[in-house]
């Protein structure tokens, strides 16, 4: 029985449907962070247990670290826990205030001498990373680092003195790419969806687009299109197939328009049929360690959960 007061518990998903298939993959196999993320995205959970979660993983520079993006462990904050963290505080919509300054800061301690974010800092040496990730002294700048951080503070109306430099970078590489890989694209895609000047932002968009059929990026076909990500495409499983969908996560995306209907439905068809028996959905991401496939999971389950609904797919 019930106590008195208490909150009342939200309504079951129908028994055996992909939403309730994958809440019991998540309550069994997820952290801490990402069963909230679910329950707040499927199961109206509040927001706070989510900020709660998160802000575990925050250091006193303002950068995140502590593995919130498996790839890369130990305590160190690095530019990519830090796109992780703000992906989820955009997420259940508290992407500012005095903490994304923090972050903000953080990033600005961080960034090459043209502005833009490494892909990693030199201080991860000594904890263990995905063989994919490179730790060098004076890493380059970054596009798949910078791209979705800056897209994501355009994105909530963040202004801080970092995103000048940061998003001149951003235009410069994107309009500069002619030969890329997947994960780049995508962050590219980021960027876009957000930038400020939205003509140039199509334009360059429009030009992607061509160029990820051109170079065949996509697997248009999953069934019978096999797409090799190359060896640049950091943490993702050699010869995966990237597909539509992963383009275009959303239908509002600009990279929506790179693909047809028909290309999208057998897209989205592939993602559902993707749900595995335990209720989770797989992570493209490689299994260097035995936490991080764990780990990584549960995140691909709330992504394609998140995508398949946003396309209008049930999902119970």
């Amino acid at each position: 029985m019930a106590e008195s007061g208490a909150s009342p518990l939200p309504p079951a998903p129908p028994a055996h449907s992909p939403l309730f298939r994958a809440e019991q993959f998540v309550w069994l196999t997820a952290r801490v962070l990402e069963q909230r993320l679910f329950a707040y995205h499927f199961l109206n959970g509040s927001a706070d247990p989510v900020d709660t979660a998160l802000d575990a993983y925050r250091n006193e520079d303002g950068g995140y670290g502590h593995a919130l993006d498996p790839d890369l462990r130990g305590p160190v904050s690095q530019p990519l826990h830090s796109g992780h963290a703000l992906r989820v505080l955009d997420a259940i919509g508290r992407c500012g205030g005095q903490r994304v300054e923090r972050v903000c800061r953080y990033l600005t301690s961080v960034s090459t001498p043209d502005g833009a974010l490494p892909a990693t800092d030199p201080r991860q040496r000594g904890y263990p990373a995905a063989p994919s990730w490179t730790i060098v002294q004076a890493p380059p700048s970054s596009l798949l680092a910078t791209g979705p951080v800056v897209g994501l503070l355009h994105r909530n109306e963040v202004w801080h003195a970092w995103l000048f430099r940061a998003t001149d970078f951003c235009w410069q590489a994107v309009e500069s790419l002619e030969k890329s890989h997947p994960q780049e694209v995508r962050a590219a895609v980021a960027f876009l969806d957000a930038a400020p000047d939205r003509p140039r932002a199509e334009a360059v968009a429009d030009r992607l687009g061509r160029m990820v059929r051109d170079q065949r990026l996509a697997a248009l076909d999953p069934e019978r299109d096999i797409v090799d990500t190359g060896p640049s495409s950091p943490g993702s499983t050699p010869g995966g197939a990237f597909l539509p969908h992963d383009f275009a996560a959303t239908p509002r995306s600009l990279a929506r328009a790179w693909f047809t209907e028909a290309e999208i439905s057998r897209s989205l068809d592939h993602l559902a049929g993707e749900q595995r028996e335990d209720g989770g959905w797989p992570s493209r991401r490689q299994r260097w360690a035995p936490g991080v496939g764990l780990e990584a999971r549960p995140m691909a389950t709330i992504d394609a959960l998140r995508t398949l609904r946003a396309y209008g797919r049930h999902i119970g």
